[in-house]
């Protein structure tokens, strides 16, 4: 159930959040419920796996240490005193505070594992090992479980004691060498790519554990995901020319693809991308534009035709698109079924109506009433949307509430 922010919400510091519908209770995908998670990861890529198994019905037990995720002061931007980082990947949790380095704050850890079908952890192997909190300590502690490392490099090999961040991983795994424009200076991705998608990898692994469980009489698994070869597979599409050709490609600004007409273009006022990817589409982009005999040249007959002649065909392009704005060949391309669309900025996808009618954004309720943005699982199961059950918490909102449930140590 959703309710739209009153007039005096909007009016109250005219942020954007607040134009978006308030979730009241909402419900997430329950195909996971009865799954308990504890979450001991920090920062990006850790939080995001467990919110994305919390968006499947699981139940995320946030465990940190005094000083809280580090996450939670990457800032600002803060809202309610609430680093947006943090609230980005934290939804549908319980905030429970642990010093694991205590005699009785590791006993408290322990207990919790005992009463946990999953734990996914951030730390390098060293430090896992060094805290006894690595998959050979812990599933001493419960029969079947599934250990998830989240790591830069993986829990073996020379380099997998090394600290690393989604920035690192970008650099190790060839993407920024390959985005920014021709000549300029390498680029990072303007995303955390590499801890989303090391994130994403996570929780879909996780899950398939956990289906693997009821098909191998409850045996746990230790996933290994790292961020670099997450990252790394994320180019598949570019390492293979490479492997099977020797091509190594260069930055071009998002100019060059195997797709002969793939990139931005300007028009009379925004820019728009366009990508021309079969004959088909070749021949009506052309027909659209009252040119049908250019595409119908010899030397413009096949895709690898079109690759050698591009400088030629991107120049006739963008000599038409200049003469109408983006509207016009947006509603021109559209019609004849010619993939295009604009090139928007950030405000401009929140406030997408495409995007807002299939519930991607919106905003929940804490429990002292304050509202938080959020960005949904983008996944739709029967015609429905996931939302949240619980705003991201408070750090240790929830710490006496879940250790005095605990059962006695046997």
């Amino acid at each position: 159930m959703t309710n739209q922010p009153s007039a005096e919400q909007q009016q109250s510091t005219g942020l954007p959040y607040e134009t978006l519908p308030i979730v009241e209770s909402g419900q997430t995908f329950g195909f996971l419920n009865g799954v308990r998670v504890l979450d001991l990861t920090t920062s990006v890529a850790g939080p995001y796996a467990t919110m994305l198994l919390s968006d499947f019905g699981a139940e995320i037990i946030k465990v940190e240490r005094p000083a809280g995720d580090d996450a939670r002061a990457w800032g600002p931007p803060f809202l309610h005193g609430q680093a947006l980082w943090f609230a980005a990947v934290n939804r549908n949790k319980r905030s429970v505070v642990i010093d694991a380095q205590t005699e009785q704050g590791r006993a408290d850890l322990l207990a919790l594992v005992r009463t946990a079908d999953v734990v996914v952890t951030n730390q390098p192997p060293s430090v896992q090992k060094k805290l006894g909190l690595d998959y050979d300590t812990l599933k001493q502690e419960r029969e079947g479980l599934i250990f998830v490392a989240i790591t830069g490099f993986g829990l073996e090999g020379e380099r997998a004691n090394l600290t690393c961040y989604d920035l690192i991983a970008e650099g190790y795994s060839g993407i920024m060498d390959i985005t920014g424009p021709a000549g300029a200076e390498p680029q990072k991705i303007g995303a955390p790519a590499a801890d989303m998608l090391a994130g994403q990898d996570a929780a879909m692994a996780t899950m398939a554990a956990l289906a693997g469980r009821h098909q191998n009489g409850g045996q746990g698994q230790c996933i290994d995901v790292s961020l670099v070869e997450s990252m790394t597979r994320f180019l598949s599409c570019r390492i293979s020319p490479y492997l099977g050709a020797g091509e190594i490609p260069e930055r071009t600004g998002g100019r060059d693809s195997v797709i002969a007409i793939y990139q931005p273009f300007e028009t009379a006022d925004h820019p728009i991308t366009l990508g021309l990817g079969s004959d088909a589409i070749w021949s009506r982009f052309w027909k659209a534009l009252g040119d049908p005999e250019f595409a119908a040249r010899e030397d413009f007959r096949s895709n690898a035709d079109r690759r050698e002649n591009r400088v030629e065909i991107v120049e006739r392009i963008q000599s038409l698109l200049l003469k109408e704005t983006r509207a016009h060949w947006l509603d021109v391309f559209r019609d004849a079924r010619v993939p295009a669309g604009p090139i928007n900025r950030v405000d401009e996808v929140a406030a997408d109506e495409h995007l807002r009618a299939r519930d991607l954004f919106y905003a929940v309720e804490d429990d002292e009433g304050r509202i938080l943005p959020q960005i949904g699982l983008g996944i739709r199961i029967n015609g429905q949307a996931s939302t949240a059950r619980l705003a991201p918490p408070r750090l240790g909102a929830d710490t006496q509430a879940i250790l005095r449930d605990l059962k006695p140590s046997e």
